[in-house]
């Protein structure tokens, strides 16, 4: 019996796999990855987020392929911005993306998060539904990401 994609913490041996899935899904959507800046997290996932006390996650395939990520990065004492949550094309519509959200969210509780923030762009049209669905509430930032024209925010 298959259980289905594992969901386990992610480690810098991983960033190459990571990078293809953002990159792949961002092409897929017409949208330019930035790996010198705002990808640029994904150099070094262990410092950009475990050590600051977020949390990087990967979804594993029966083949050990990363199907899907999620990023938790402190932004302040309270709060982390879900960042680099992506699923690969094959892989959507069964019910992972939900799965990924529930664990970022559960896991922002467990780290003491009060507040979970992410930006987005208007083509992504399937995840912020599934943001939206979720409770997330539009907000306006002190600045976007360029490739993002929108910003959602949960209070846990």
């Amino acid at each position: 019996m298959n259980a289905g994609p594992r969901l386990r913490e992610a480690t810098n041996a991983d960033a190459e796999q990571v990078r293809a899935l953002v990159f792949t899904v961002l092409e897929e959507y017409g949208l330019e990855p930035d790996p010198d800046s705002t990808d640029a997290d994904l150099d070094d996932i262990e410092q950009s987020y475990f050590a600051s006390g977020g949390a990087f996650y990967v979804l594993e395939g029966s083949d050990n392929s990363i199907i899907g990520a999620y990023g938790l990065y402190r932004v302040a004492n309270d709060t982390c911005e879900l960042r680099k949550m992506y699923l690969c094309r094959d892989q959507r519509g069964q019910g992972y993306g939900k799965r990924l959200l529930d664990d970022a969210v559960a896991r922002a509780r467990q780290l003491g998060f009060a507040r979970v923030t992410l930006e987005t762009a208007s083509v992504l049209k399937e995840a912020i539904a599934l943001y939206e669905r979720y409770g997330f509430a539009p907000y306006q930032p002190d600045h976007l990401s360029p490739r993002c024209d929108q910003a959602y925010i949960l209070t846990l």
